[in-house]
């Protein structure tokens, strides 16, 4: 692949960019803020996302999307999911033709109900074979440390998918490739949710039993979400699926997981976003729209709701807690 363009130098578009590079391919990454282009190209970090990180030669940084597009074979979109079609309607008119089109964030978009690769695919106007997303167990620090990971690649398309795989894979990163985008997106976006409530969880005071628990039940309900959308359940058996999900729900460095423990201290919404430098976890808007869609397949998502109610609503996770044990028993399958 000649030349890769990353539309976001946030945390996770920052460390992509750098596993591109990092394999010998040619990456372009655009950010925002003069300021923060400007700090790449001089000094080979982004401190504000990725400290102490010391980024590729091969990699360059702009604050023109135009420039970073420029002869692309594939587009990186590394924004948060409920900013992607303002920024990718910005972007269109700049997209090389043919180039695939790649998304990295995890969400389900609100209003719409849309997977990340159904807006990509109305806004750019493109078939489904050209795009392409990524999700896997990748916290962002520990990729910038090149701690070992593996991640997944789904595009219907085997062939772009195959591509990319070879774009990106290097002694630390291992990409793996699959050509359910369903499964890959609801697992990526639902996990995001039950980090949150396990954090609630370890707010509480609640061990690993707890967290099993929860973990265990919460991909349940993603699957059962999953089989009414048409994805396949081996893909919510592994690393986009039960591997995010792990990362996700058990590591300090996953901003849902510690949202949701600030919730569980007694945190209210808006005191968590103050401590958390005014970013909201994608979990709390994604929670909302999730709900939303299991509802429209009429899909039974007991945790998802809870943490929606706790979000939105105003509800202790205490009584979430308590609600959520109270449940009528039944059979696990």
């Amino acid at each position: 692949m000649d030349r890769v363009a990353v539309l976001g130098a946030g945390s996770w578009g920052t460390a992509f960019a750098k596993v591109l590079a990092d394999s010998g391919t040619p990456t372009a990454l655009w950010a925002r803020r003069d300021t923060v282009a400007d700090e790449i190209s001089t000094s080979r970090v982004n401190s504000g996302y990725l400290p102490g990180v010391r980024l590729p030669d091969n990699l360059t940084a702009t604050a023109s999307a135009e420039q970073a597009l420029d002869g692309a074979r594939a587009v990186v979109l590394a924004v948060p999911s409920q900013t992607l079609r303002e920024n990718l309607a910005a972007w269109r008119p700049a997209l090389p033709p043919d180039s695939t089109l790649v998304s990295l964030a995890k969400g389900v978009e609100l209003g719409t109900l849309k997977r990340m690769s159904e807006v990509v695919r109305e806004v750019a106007d493109v078939p489904e074979d050209r795009v392409a997303v990524v999700s896997g167990p990748n916290l962002a620090r520990e990729i910038g440390a090149e701690q070992p990971t593996a991640t997944v690649i789904a595009c219907t398309d085997h062939d772009r998918a195959v591509e990319l795989q070879r774009a990106c894979t290097n002694p630390y990163f291992r990409p793996y490739t699959n050509t359910d985008v369903v499964g890959c997106e609801l697992g990526g976006a639902c996990k995001n949710v039950i980090a949150l409530a396990c954090g609630m969880a370890a707010g509480l005071g609640f061990g690993d039993n707890t967290m099993a628990s929860i973990i265990t039940r919460g991909l349940a309900e993603t699957a059962r979400l999953g089989a009414a959308l048409g994805a396949d359940p081996l893909t919510l058996a592994g690393l986009a699926g039960l591997g995010d999900l792990v990362a996700t729900c058990a590591s300090p460095l996953s901003r849902n997981r510690t949202f949701g423990e600030r919730l569980g201290r007694g945190d209210t919404l808006a005191q968590a976003q103050e401590a958390a430098h005014g970013q909201v976890a994608e979990g709390v808007k994604s929670c909302t729209s999730i709900h939303a869609l299991a509802a429209r397949v009429g899909v039974d998502m007991p945790i998802t709701d809870g943490v929606r109610r706790v979000c939105h609503d105003g509800l202790d996770p205490r009584v979430l807690t308590a609600a959520l044990l109270g449940r009528e028993t039944k059979a696990e399958r």
